[in-house]
């Protein structure tokens, strides 16, 4: 259903340290990561069959299960993977829900995550095919932001929730047909959730959403749905 590949830039670089950053041209401070060994790595990663972890530095078109094989050799020549490849920066767009969606519908996707003081400004002008931001504040490095990536797309793969209810009704979705949103654009946040016990220190829940007249709990849950 999915598969996850977490890569190491090291592993394509070619001096004694391995190294993956350097200073910044023009002076300042911190060190900003290297275009070569993103190159390196997302051209790998790209010509591998598969994204599990652990690509040889010299990959080429087939996976190394599949080397050797021929009938995997005509599958690899073949298949033609719909990818997009994604840079982190905080100067990315927003990444919202409606990207989520977006980015579903590719077979595979590349996620770069930056560190240091920022990634060579090369890899967002000629290897990136987007960059995505998760907020206006900052983080220490690019993987906690794919780790959200990667929750939130994946969980609009089929068979991933349980119920697609799940999905037809939670905030930020669009053409609920279950409610009368009020919009901002297409989206609204999800009505308030209660469940047992009914009274908790005197904090109730709502009598309407125990009524048991299903009309009344639509309207109620259209009215507190919140722009």
């Amino acid at each position: 259903m999915i598969e996850i590949g977490v890569h190491d830039l090291r592993v394509w670089t070619n001096d004694r340290h391995k190294t993956v950053d350097d200073s910044s041209y023009g002076g300042g401070p911190g060190m900003v990561m290297k275009v070569e060994p993103i190159w390196k790595a997302v051209r790998a990663v790209k010509k591998s069959l598969f994204c599990h972890s652990g690509l040889d530095p010299e990959s080429r078109s087939l996976d190394s299960r599949f080397r050797g094989n021929d009938k995997g050799r005509v599958l690899a020549k073949k298949k033609r993977l719909k990818r997009r490849v994604i840079l982190f920066s905080a100067k990315g767009r927003q990444f919202t829900q409606a990207d989520a969606r977006r980015l579903n519908k590719y077979d595979q996707l590349i996620l770069i995550c930056g560190r240091y003081e920022g990634v060579d400004e090369r890899v967002a002008q000629h290897i990136a095919d987007e960059e995505l931001s998760v907020g206006n504040f900052v983080l220490t490095g690019g993987e906690i932001p794919a780790m959200i990536m990667v929750d939130s797309v994946s969980r609009l793969i089929s068979g991933v929730l349980g119920k697609k209810e799940s999905l037809e009704e939670e905030s930020f979705s669009i053409g609920n047909r279950n409610l009368e949103i009020r919009k901002l654009g297409n989206y609204y946040l999800e009505y308030p959730q209660y469940t047992r016990p009914e009274n908790f220190r005197g904090w109730k829940v709502p009598e309407v959403l125990l009524s048991g007249d299903h009309q009344e709990i639509k309207d109620w849950r259209n009215k507190k749905c919140k722009m």
